[in-house]
């Protein structure tokens, strides 16, 4: 078994999943596995405005999501907040992706297990808390 670096206390992710099991999921693993502080949105227009109005060490978002794609929230996102670190999920294989607003820090290919969100999840947050 891997061990996971332990995240800040101040650690916060917010999370945009619009299916409820995978969000579910995720939030279960960060917050009871990883110790992190996760607020939930399936809206990527309120994450957004989440993202600009407060202070959070991780976006995590899927690519398909309704309204707005991880990818239009990504490039949103960076004009706003440059150095926020970017973690997207798909069951899409990011190679057959076109990406014009840019790359995420991190694409994980769902399902995600549990030791790569959190391994993947502390690296991005240590590297933003560092930078």
């Amino acid at each position: 078994m891997t061990e996971t670096p332990s995240p800040a206390p101040s650690g916060r992710i917010l999370l945009v999943e619009d299916d409820p099991d995978a969000a579910m999921f995720f939030r279960d693993v960060l917050t009871g596995r990883g110790g992190y502080d996760v607020t939930h949105t399936a809206d990527p227009a309120l994450a957004l405005s989440l993202a600009t109005r407060e202070t959070w060490g991780l976006l995590l978002t899927d690519l398909h999501l309704p309204g707005m794609t991880g990818l239009e929230l990504l490039a949103a996102v960076r004009a706003v907040r440059p150095a926020l670190p970017v973690m997207m999920v798909s069951a899409h294989d990011p190679a057959l992706l076109h990406l014009p607003y840019g790359f995420p820090d991190a694409f994980l290919h769902k399902p995600v297990p549990a030791g790569d969100l959190l391994n993947t999840a502390a690296v991005l947050m240590a590297r933003h808390r560092t930078a």
